[in-house]
Parts: C-alpha cells; sequence; structure tokens
C-alpha cells in the first residue's frame, strides 16, 4: 500500500512539474511571428469604394482606432477585454513611419485577412480577421484608409508595445488564435435580394456580431461562426472605458431571454439609434448605435436572426 501511494505522490510531483515548466514557458514566450506573403493587388480608388470603406470603418475601425486626443485613427488603449493583455492598438494612419504610409495595399489587406504584419507580427484575437468579407468590401476599406479622410491623415503618434496576458499566449501555444489562411478564391459580394443570405453576411462576415453576442472571445469560430459557443446568445463579458464590466446581450429570438418580442421596426431603431423597445438605452460602449447602416441592411441580419437556433440564456441587463 505504501508502495503504491509512493508512486502516487511521484506521479502528482512529476505533473506538477511539467505543468509549471509549460506554464513558465507559455507565460515568458513571446508572440511568434510568421513570414507575411507578399500580395500583389492595387486597389483602384474610385468615389464609391471611399465612401463604401468610410461607412465600415466607422464601425469595423474607429471603435479601437480612433483616438479622441488627435481625433485620427492613431490607435489608443483598448480596455475592452482586458483578458487579453494591455493593448494598444496601432496607428493606422499615412504616416510613413509611425503609420502604415509606407505598406502596399497587398500588405494592408493581407493582415485584415490573416493578422499577419509586412514584418512578420502577429497580432492575437483582439484584432478581428476579416476572412469572409468580399474582396469589393475589402477593397474599399484600402480606398478609406489612402483616402483624404481627416481619420487617416498622417500623424506620427506612437503607441506603447501591448502586452499580450497568459491566456493570449496560451491559446496562440495551443494553436487556438493563430493566423487565418488567406482565401485561395476570390470572395464575391453577398446576394442582396436574399436577405437572410445578406443577414448572414453582415452579422458574420461583415460586421463580425456574433464574436461579441456569442458566449465567450476565446471560443469563437470565426472559419464557422454558427459553431461559436453561445451562437448569438450573449453573455460575453467585456469592459466600458472606465473599466467597468458589462455583458452582452442575447440576440436570438428566445421569446423570454432574447429579442423574440421585438418587432422589426424596434429591432432597427435600437440598432440604429440604440433605443430598446423600453425606451431605455440599449447600447453601451464599445458598442455604438449603427446609423450608417441603412434600414434595409438591419432588417437583413433581423430576418436572418429569425433563422438561427433560440437560446434560453438569461442575461441581467443593468441601467446606471
Amino acid at each position: 500500500m505504501k508502495k503504491v501511494f509512493k508512486v502516487v505522490l511521484i506521479i502528482i510531483v512529476v505533473i506538477v512539474v511539467v505543468v509549471g515548466i509549460l506554464a513558465s514557458y507559455i507565460a515568458l514566450r513571446s508572440i511568434p511571428k510568421y513570414t507575411a506573403e507578399e500580395i500583389d493587388i492595387k486597389v483602384e480608388s474610385t468615389p464609391a469604394r471611399v465612401l463604401q470603406g468610410t461607412k465600415l470603418a466607422s464601425m469595423l475601425c474607429r471603435n479601437c482606432h480612433y483616438n479622441d486626443a488627435t481625433q485620427k485613427f492613431t490607435g489608443k488603449e483598448l480596455k475592452e477585454a482586458p483578458q487579453f493583455g494591455t493593448i494598444h492598438t496601432a496607428n493606422i494612419t499615412q504616416d510613413t513611419v509611425a503609420g502604415i504610409g509606407k505598406w502596399s495595399d497587398g500588405d494592408i489587406i493581407y493582415l485584415i485577412r490573416t493578422g499577419i504584419k509586412p514584418d512578420g507580427q502577429y497580432i492575437p484575437p483582439y484584432m478581428p480577421k476579416l476572412i469572409h468579407i468580399s474582396d469589393e468590401d475589402i477593397y474599399s476599406i484600402v480606398a478609406f484608409l489612402r483616402s483624404s479622410n481627416n481619420w487617416v491623415q498622417a500623424d506620427n503618434t506612437r503607441q506603447p508595445k501591448s502586452k499580450p496576458s497568459f491566456l493570449t499566449k496560451f491559446l496562440i501555444t495551443i494553436g487556438a488564435a493563430k493566423p487565418f489562411d488567406y482565401p485561395k478564391e476570390k470572395i464575391p459580394a453577398s446576394d442582396t435580394t436574399d436577405l437572410v443570405k445578406w443577414g448572414k453576411y453582415i452579422s458574420c462576415y461583415q460586421l463580425e456580431c456574433f464574436s461579441c453576442h456569442s458566449k465567450d472571445f476565446a471560443k469563437n469560430d470565426f472559419y464557422t461562426p454558427e459553431k461559436s459557443t453561445g451562437f448569438f446568445g450573449g453573455g460575453n463579458e467585456i469592459f466600458n472605458q472606465e473599466g467597468k464590466k458589462l455583458v452582452t446581450l442575447n440576440i436570438t429570438m428566445d421569446e423570454n431571454t432574447g429579442i423574440g418580442t421585438w418587432t422589426e421596426e424596434q429591432f432597427i431603431k435600437a440598432v440604429r439609434s440604440g433605443v430598446v423597445p423600453n425606451n431605455k438605452p440599449a447600447l453601451r460602449y464599445p458598442m455604438q448605435p449603427y446609423s450608417n447602416l441603412t434600414d434595409i441592411e438591419v432588417k437583413a441580419i433581423y430576418v436572418y436572426l429569425k433563422t438561427i437556433p433560440k437560446l434560453n440564456h438569461k442575461v441581467e441587463r443593468k441601467f446606471d
């Protein structure tokens, strides 16, 4: 009996040592570098693309990259997801030193698709990678970044280096967070005549609404969003600029815990103006009212949400 106990004790000690070594390795390692492919693309800037790119940037890029002090996309400290570490977003103005002024169109597109910068540095999960967005939409974003919009005019403001958390490094080490593959084929624009398909494109691929409105950032499946844990069922923990914890809303059509009792008009009003049916504020930082979306675009999202499984998941909402 004593011999068995001794063997068990040795096994436990070995396991503890191995886990300790692995944890130390993860904590001390830096984010690995990768080889960035050279993508030979030159985007033609047209008024239509700049207009669409500005619209997309106002919803996709502004929250994270807009700095109130500079009034430009010079980056800032990102406090919404502290579980990923102390994060400072990049300067993406046209400055040739602090920003992306020297990057090619292909460099920008490759980063947005994969998460890999021209120098091989990988940006972990706190930056969305738009792996399903259409080529035309991504070309529009590039056209905006090259435009005369004040948000992207050259500014040499520099941000401190980010300090990824243990969770971020762990996810990268086990392969749960790694660069995405660059698409092998062109990605066409969504079929806007089919509201379900269009709504899915906007909410899952273009704006990635599911990312925040599912249960956990770390358990999102960006290749197949529907496989994300708690898909659109809410409960994901995010933080406002004061560090106060919030939880995202369940926006499945569950009548008791989701938005199943909301009408199409009420949903459109909530998304575009930030007011829910009881006339209390619905949207709180980091989510902003999507006033740039048209009524028909929000309607498409609503129609798509009616097709996904309802989740009975109560999220406590507190209004200060």
